[in-house]
C-alpha cells in the first residue's frame, strides 16, 4: 500500500444552479439507496460513457433519485435543474464514483442476472402450477 493511498480524494468542486458543489466518492450509507436508484439502468452504466438523455427518457425517476444520493442533494432540487446542468452533474458523479460502478455494481447486477437465469432454465423450467 501506497502512503498516499491513506488519504481520501480530492473534491471534484463543481458549481451547478449558483451552488458549489464538492463531489466525493459514494459513501457507505449511501450504497443502499444508490443500489437501489440504479438498478434499473446499471447495465448500461458498463461502457463507461452512458447516454444520459437516454438514461433519462427510460429510467428518469431512478437516475433523479440517484444523483440526488449521489450529490446528497435533495431530489427536488435535481428535478429542478437545467438539463446542461443535471447532465454535468450525472457526469461529474459518474466520474467521480466510476470505480464503484463498473467494478462493484454492473459486476453484481450481472452476476444476479445470470443466477436467476440459471434458475429458470433449470430442472423446473417450463413447468407453471398447472402442471405440477
Amino acid at each position: 500500500m501506497n502512503d498516499f493511498d491513506a488519504f481520501p480524494p480530492t473534491p471534484l468542486t463543481l458549481e451547478i444552479a449558483e451552488i458549489v458543489l464538492a463531489i466525493t466518492p459514494i459513501r457507505i450509507g449511501e450504497i443502499p439507496a444508490l443500489l437501489a436508484a440504479v438498478r434499473p439502468f446499471a447495465h448500461r452504466l458498463v461502457d463507461g460513457d452512458p447516454d444520459w438523455l437516454a438514461l433519462l427518457a427510460d429510467n428518469g425517476d431512478a437516475l433523479i433519485t440517484a444523483i440526488a444520493v449521489a450529490s446528497r442533494r435533495p431530489q427536488e432540487w435535481v428535478s429542478g435543474l437545467a438539463m446542461d446542468d443535471a447532465i454535468r452533474l450525472a457526469t461529474a458523479l459518474f466520474e467521480v464514483n466510476a470505480d464503484f460502478f463498473v467494478q462493484r455494481v454492473v459486476p453484481t447486477i450481472q452476476h444476479a442476472a445470470a443466477r436467476i437465469n440459471a434458475q429458470m432454465s433449470g430442472p423446473l423450467a417450463g413447468l407453471t402450477p398447472s402442471t405440477v
